[in-house]
């Protein structure tokens, strides 16, 4: 996993905050794109400029932050939507292929003006983002988990992704952070995900870890005494699915990678704790479902997690039969 700071949260000069991102030895920079060092008035004499900043120091610009206010996308103001577009240049100039931005609520009822203006506004800065092997990335919040996911399956384009913010789902829309994680589009990521040499494994290492540390966080940071594990690989990346839209990497660079699978498509452990805690994980990638899910169940009575039995669950939907020769 890579990590990256935003330069302006350093509140010092650029070149400094960069310096600073290199001290803390971070991977990459996210930058706003309304300041005076980066902003869409950019000549390429610029651009070289800051891409010199930020390559002596060794670090990579992992994002740029084109967020003009949410209006645009309520009124299809032109000049802004223009605006995007030309921020999706620059970033592409600067070495990313990704631009956050928020874009305001989105509507329960899709049969209105403004699920209408912010579809039609979405759609096309995410196919023009696509035109680029670029990605137009939405912020999460304020609105549910569920209801994003519907409006951006909605555009149909690959070239809108989803900037996952989990503290955002919680103050704003009283959302699960980890529920949202697998509301990413179905199916194994491919790229680095699926590939075990750059990943080190798949779903348990990209999933199962985080509901794990979740459990032993609420249990009181019980440690673990034995552990007992299995994968299953029966399914592979299942690439010639046609009717479930799948998630992609945001800096998928070659499409041959999409196709790279090595990895488990199950994997399930049984861990002990020294309070005596049973945690038994269940996390998959592509299994045999009708619905994601994502939960933490008590199977004892008793109202505390210690000396509990928690099931921890993550499945990917898909249509296909998780077909096994036991």
């Amino acid at each position: 996993m890579k990590i990256g700071a935003i330069a302006e949260s350093f509140n010092k000069p650029f070149k400094e905050a960069i310096e600073s991102i290199a001290a803390l030895k971070l991977d990459g920079v996210q930058m706003y794109a309304d300041t005076k060092i980066v902003h869409v008035g950019m000549m390429v004499k610029d651009i070289k400029e800051v891409k010199k900043i930020i390559d002596g120091a060794g670090i990579k610009v992992s994002a740029l932050c084109g967020d003009f206010g949410c209006d645009m996308y309520y009124t299809r103001d032109r000049a802004q939507i223009d605006k995007e577009k030309r921020i999706m240049e620059i970033a592409k100039e600067l070495g990313t292929d990704i631009v956050t931005t928020h874009i305001g609520v989105v509507p329960e009822d899709f049969d209105c003006k403004q699920y209408e203006s912010m579809h039609e506004v979405c759609r096309e800065l995410a196919e023009f983002a696509d035109t680029m092997g670029g990605h137009f990335a939405v912020e999460t919040g304020p609105e549910r988990a569920e209801l994003l996911k519907k409006f951006l399956d909605n555009l149909g384009s690959r070239g809108v992704a989803v900037n996952l913010d989990p503290a955002n789902l919680v103050m704003c829309a009283g959302d699960d952070p980890v529920k949202a994680v697998y509301l990413r589009r179905n199916g194994n990521p491919g790229g680095w995900f699926a590939d075990s040499k750059r990943s080190g494994g798949g779903p348990m290492i990209d999933l199962g870890v985080h509901v794990i540390d979740l459990v032993r966080y609420i249990a009181g940071n019980p440690k673990p005494v034995s552990a007992y594990g299995a994968t299953l690989v029966k399914l592979g990346h299942r690439s010639n699915l046609k009717d479930k839209k799948q998630f992609f990497l945001g800096d998928l660079v070659d499409e041959r990678e999409s196709k790279i699978c090595d990895v488990e498509d199950l994997a399930t452990a049984m861990i002990r704790f020294d309070n005596g805690m049973v945690l038994s994980v269940e996390t998959s990638y592509s299994l045999n479902t009708e619905n994601d899910s994502g939960r933490v169940e008590n199977k004892l009575e008793s109202t505390a997690l210690k000396h509990a039995l928690l099931i921890v669950t993550f499945l990917r939907r898909f249509v296909s039969p998780y077909i096994s020769d036991t």
